[in-house]
């Protein structure tokens, strides 16, 4: 163990904080996938003459691109390193960010934004695994921190900029937007982006090594947990993300510019409290941290539910979305340490891993939230309420190994 532990704090110090900064980029995959384009969705609903379940595809379609691109992609860097696959990626996502764009029809766009997914998803689990290749330790936690901010920032800055978009373009101008966006993080990554898994600790064999690979982690109870939790959380933000702009649009008569404004609200308790949480993990108690965490998520979700059956006004679902995207937040920092602080030799399998539950929990629970019309909340309270008990429920997977 020491072995490998020794040259880690060297090989910290000489990437230092631009290699920080890009690892830090690479999370916005995600987020910005999602949410630049949530203001416009009603529009492009109408304009491909879809339906308010159908449109909601093409998250679920995202959703599990990302979801399967990092069970791909994470033992893929564990064998040929994380800098060429991060190239590869970044480059399909810019492509695949124009084919949405100049998508035809409902099912064009939905089989693009799938493969957009999968291309996104590289940036995601090699944003994991080399910040374990270069942290450990409280430093580690930090930067899972950190992380949650900057995915937090990418969910504020998204939906802003999506409304004002709306403003001056159409949907398919905001998938322009997103393609200059990965022309953007492309140059970063050649520009700063160095190997963080050197050769002789790369993982060698094939897929029944890889196999192996998954069999070990998933025979190890508090992984699990902290998959599942990590998991059934991200399905209720991801309920939130397909929902909430039907909702406060069509229920409440925001406007996309105000609904991007009450969302960037949201996203700032997410990244506020994210960043919270990880200095709280590292001084208190991770498992503790969590409880938190999925306390807070709850307590939301139960707002979200008494809202929509009691019709309450617009403040009561604004402040139950902030709770619940809050408790979400302390969750992730904890819980993805949980998840990849013991596996430093297979941190991009176990990552995959953890970003399959997040996404694919994500994009089953979206799709949901509109089956009872893009003017009844009531579904959308019922999947946060449902994913979060199943979250707490998961909690006593996380005891001590």
């Amino acid at each position: 163990m020491t072995a490998v532990e020794t040259p880690r704090p060297a090989r910290e110090l000489a990437v230092g904080r631009p290699l920080a900064v890009v690892l830090g980029l690479l999370t916005v995959f995600g987020p910005i996938s999602m949410d630049l384009y949530l203001p416009v969705l009603p529009a492009l609903t109408a304009e491909l003459r879809s339906t308010t379940s159908v449109a909601q595809l093409t998250i679920t379609a995202c959703l599990l691109g990302l979801a399967i691109g990092q069970v791909v992609a994470g033992p893929l860097s564990d064998r040929l390193g994380r800098r060429k696959p991060l190239l590869i990626g970044v480059v399909a996502y810019t492509v695949t960010s124009v084919l949405c764009a100049l998508s035809p029809t409902i099912e064009a766009l939905i089989l693009a934004r799938f493969v957009q997914g999968l291309a996104g998803a590289v940036g995601i689990v090699i944003a994991q695994a080399a910040g374990r290749d270069v942290y450990s330790g409280g430093k580690l936690l930090r930067y899972y921190g950190r992380l949650t901010v900057l995915g937090g920032l990418a969910a504020i800055i998204g939906p802003v900029i999506g409304g004002q978009l709306a403003a001056v373009t159409d949907w398919r101008g905001v998938f322009l937007f997103l393609a200059a966006i990965g022309v953007a993080i492309l140059l970063a990554s050649l520009l700063i982006f160095r190997e963080t898994l050197p050769a002789d600790r790369r993982i060698a064999g094939g897929l029944a090594h890889t196999l192996r690979d998954f069999r070990r982690l998933l025979a190890d109870r508090v992984f699990v947990g902290a998959v599942l939790i990590t998991g059934f959380t991200y399905a209720a933000i991801f309920a939130y993300l397909s929902g909430a702009t039907y909702i406060l649009q069509g229920v409440y008569g925001l406007s996309p510019q105000g609904y991007s404004f009450a969302f960037g609200l949201n996203s700032l308790g997410f990244m506020v409290f994210g960043f919270i949480a990880g200095r709280l993990s590292e001084r208190w108690s991770e498992r503790g941290t969590l409880t938190v965490g999925l306390i807070m998520t709850g307590a939301g979700a139960l707002g979200l539910l008494a809202t929509a059956l009691l019709h309450l006004p617009l403040m009561a679902i604004v402040l139950s979305l902030f709770t619940m995207v809050s408790g979400a937040a302390v969750t992730s920092p904890p819980a993805t340490s949980l998840a990849l602080k013991d596996y430093p030799d297979i941190a991009g399998t176990a990552s995959s891993l953890l970003g399959l539950a997040r996404f694919a929990f994500g994009g089953f629970a979206a799709p949901l939230v509109g089956i009872g019309g893009a003017t009844n909340a009531v579904p959308f309270g019922l999947v946060a309420t449902a994913s979060a008990a199943a979250a707490l429920l998961c909690l006593g997977l996380v005891g001590k190994r």
